[in-house]
């Protein structure tokens, strides 16, 4: 009569038969070797667990250039990053805003001036959302903010009234302060700094880059959908939202 014998008892003689052991100085029984990921890792058998949850992925990094007044960017974060914004789980994607763009910083008699493409009202609208992500810190309240900023008729002058339905938490002396003083400043340099650094150098407005890259293909993916790019260069396990999505494109960016 043939020998029956358990799948579980299978596995256990086929991790410890002969060559297929654990890493030597692995200090856990065999039983428990495929007990966690990092007993795992540990004993050097992770192809040998086939049960064991994946590690989280990686969520798709997007950093958005852009300026405040431009159109064709203040349509792309309006209609485009915002909602795909809302639509994914929070690890999905994770963005960065730099309210910069086709701005010109020089030195005058040792202190910081910027021009702005749309004029001064654009450098006060960018200082005034760098100083909104300053103060506020939490991404989720910052971008509600700036989307209420972006999506009504005045930039530069509906702050309070943003702050009060999406932010009352936040003291919008503080951010008056910081646009009126140095750090303010300060903060533009930075987004100065990190709009010259890239690479290659950004052309027009909104520039976007994707896990640190920018091509002309990523750039047209995300403007035509954004939603379907961040579902498609995933890894992990995705929403039913990730289905499929097409959407328009926007108007042509701010060139230089």
């Amino acid at each position: 009569m043939a020998l029956t014998v358990p799948l579980a008892v299978l596995a256990l003689v086929a991790l410890v038969a002969p060559g297929l052991g654990a890493a030597p100085g692995c200090d856990y029984p065999a039983h428990r070797w495929c007990s966690s990921r990092d007993t795992a890792v540990a004993c050097q058998v992770e192809s040998r667990c086939p049960l064991l949850p994946r590690p989280a992925a990686a969520p798709v990094e997007l950093s958005l250039y852009y300026e405040s007044l431009c159109p064709a960017c203040r349509e792309f974060l309006v209609l485009k990053l915002f909602p795909t914004w809302l639509l994914l789980p929070e690890e999905m994607l994770n963005i960065t805003l730099v309210p910069y763009g086709n701005a010109q910083e020089r030195n005058v008699s040792g202190k910081l001036d910027f021009q702005c493409q749309h004029g001064p009202e654009e450098c006060l609208g960018n200082m005034m959302e760098a100083c909104l992500m300053h103060e506020a810190q939490n991404f989720s309240t910052y971008f509600a903010v700036i989307f209420c900023l972006e999506s009504g008729s005045s930039v530069t002058k509906n702050l309070e009234a943003c702050l009060q339905i999406y932010a009352p938490e936040v003291d919008i002396g503080r951010i008056s302060a910081c646009v009126q003083g140095d750090t303010g400043v300060a903060l533009m340099h930075h987004n100065a700094q990190l709009t010259e650094a890239l690479d290659p150098p950004h052309q027009y407005v909104p520039w976007i880059t994707i896990n640190g890259k920018h091509t002309d293909e990523l750039q047209a993916q995300a403007e035509a959908s954004l939603l379907g790019l961040v579902c498609h260069l995933y890894q992990g396990e995705k929403p039913e939202v990730c289905g499929g999505s097409k959407a328009p494109k926007i108007p042509p960016g701010c060139r230089r």
